[in-house]
């Protein structure tokens, strides 16, 4: 662990999706990667980056994941599923948490921005396990209440961390 008076290291886990929806749903807005990223990443060390995204092949998407990887981060991306059914797949709750088990021994802070309620035993065991500070970022009235209460710090997703969306 690093002392009080060094910089900290810290790795982000993206769920893309999640933030995405969340943030549409509730705000009618996108989330702004930029400034997620000065704010997580100000006067800390950063070990890892990761955004975990669906890949349908669309122009329009391969920008936007040309633009995360810009900013910093590696884009992770799984292949759009479409079921006979209708429904659809796209899911990186494994991934995710495969990840974030590798990375947490390695740094001090582990931050998450999704509000996905399945990845609230995850971050209380790299507490318990790793001793590593656990951040989440999402959009509280759309976040699970164990998530919140399971990281050290929850961080609601709110004006400064918005971009509008261009019609």
């Amino acid at each position: 662990m690093a002392e009080a008076n060094t910089e900290k290291s810290v790795a982000l886990f993206v769920d893309v999706q999640n933030i995405y929806y969340t943030t549409r749903q509730a705000y009618g807005s996108h989330f702004d990667y930029n400034a997620f990223w000065a704010q997580v990443t100000a006067g800390r060390k950063v070990t890892k980056a990761i955004a975990y995204a669906i890949d349908r092949g669309d122009p329009k998407q391969q920008q936007f994941q040309a633009i995360l990887r810009a900013i910093g981060f590696e884009v992770k991306l799984k292949p759009y599923i479409q079921r006979s059914d209708g429904t659809s797949k796209g899911d990186w709750d494994v991934g995710i948490t495969l990840d974030v088990m590798s990375w947490a021994s390695q740094v001090d802070v582990v931050t998450l921005a999704s509000g996905d309620g399945d990845f609230d035993l995850l971050l209380q065991k790299v507490r318990e396990d790793f001793g590593a500070y656990t951040e989440v970022y999402s959009v509280e009235p759309l976040t699970a209440a164990s998530l919140i209460h399971s990281a050290n710090r929850f961080i609601p997703i709110s004006n400064d961390l918005l971009l509008p969306i261009k019609r």
